[in-house]
């Protein structure tokens, strides 16, 4: 694209605006939480596989657009949520870190979301999301515990194991683990939801706290136990490029509010399905990028790269944005 070099420039910015981000107060940094922590524990969990990605390792990018809805503006005055559309980048994914992992395994749920909006001053803003809603952890400092649990139980490890015995005193992550995640007709027919809150103000200064979730437009759609078992270990990549063929795919990008009592600190909480949501804008995904292992080896989401109008609130959101780097860096070893 045009705006590439701008692009590129933004994300080394807010990369190296990681560094000040560690220095505030939040419970990430004052346990002592380090990105390459985080990266080897996934590592741990997956193994190391030369130039991919820590997690979601497996996914596929496309491009298209985003249209904001009308009142968008009078919740933030990011230039995204205003005016003419933008274009977008578009990655989804499935969790596990095994770049070779099948697309029909259970280990690849919940599918990964993430898209970088190209915005009109030649920088970008990042979403990153997944279709559940939740996540094991309250902080990334319990989330890198857990990793480390999951990798000292293996099939041979003693009883119980670090991961049983962690999961007596973390309740919540045994429940994100085990909750049902049926297997999805398309990455286009599921929900995505971005777990971590963030502060939105529009051009009056008002500001409110919210949470991203992605819609699909063609509804939520799973497969029978029946069609899981007939299905192929590529039919969810070969399934998004057929239908983009056909037709573009759309989601509605709404913001979940919150209200007063929510935590917005803690993303292994799901907010009450009764808080008010907001339609931001509509996301259309249009075709699949050509090249797309070399694109995808270059692509980096980071969700504090944010523009005047939205802040990162859940501390959360600085340390995965500090951790993508360092994932990212791991990978262009060749």
């Amino acid at each position: 694209m045009h705006t590439q070099k701008k692009v590129l420039a933004s994300i080394l910015l807010a990369v190296l605006s990681v560094g000040a981000a560690f220095a505030q107060s939040n419970p990430d940094t004052v346990q002592g939480v380090l990105p390459d922590q985080l990266v080897k524990g996934l590592n741990g969990v997956f193994g190391k596989h030369t130039g991919a990605r820590a997690v979601h390792a497996k996914g596929i990018v496309l491009d298209g657009s985003f249209q904001p809805a009308a009142g968008a503006a009078a919740l933030s005055k990011a230039p995204h949520f205003a005016g003419a559309g933008v274009p977008v980048r578009v990655r989804f994914s499935n969790f596990a870190g095994i770049p070779t992992v099948a697309d029909n395994d259970a280990g690849a749920n919940p599918r990964g979301l993430a898209v970088k909006f190209y915005l009109p001053d030649g920088t970008a803003t990042d979403i990153v999301a997944h279709s559940f809603d939740g996540f094991p952890s309250a902080t990334s400092a319990d989330f890198r515990d857990l990793l480390i649990a999951i990798g000292q139980s293996g099939p041979d490890a003693a009883k119980p194991t670090a991961l049983e015995t962690y999961f007596g005193t973390h309740p919540k992550a045994k429940a994100f683990l085990t909750a049902p995640k049926p297997m999805p007709e398309s990455y286009a027919t599921l929900p995505y939801y971005g777990v971590n809150a963030f502060k939105f103000t529009n051009a009056k200064g008002k500001a409110v706290y919210g949470r991203y979730q992605f819609v699909p437009v063609a509804s939520s759609h799973f497969l029978s136990k029946e069609q899981e078992a007939a299905a192929g270990p590529q039919f969810l990549i070969d399934e998004i490029g057929q239908r983009t063929r056909k037709a573009p795919v759309q989601f509605k990008l709404m913001l979940q509010l919150a209200e007063r009592g929510d935590d917005l600190h803690d993303p292994s909480v799901a907010w009450p399905k009764s808080r008010k949501q907001v339609e931001l804008g509509t996301l259309t995904v249009k075709s699949v990028v050509a090249d797309n292992p070399s694109v995808q080896s270059k692509l980096l989401f980071l969700p504090n790269i944010l523009p005047a109008g939205i802040e990162p609130e859940d501390p959360m959101i600085n340390i995965r944005s500090a951790t993508y780097p360092a994932s990212y860096g791991a990978r262009q070893e060749r």
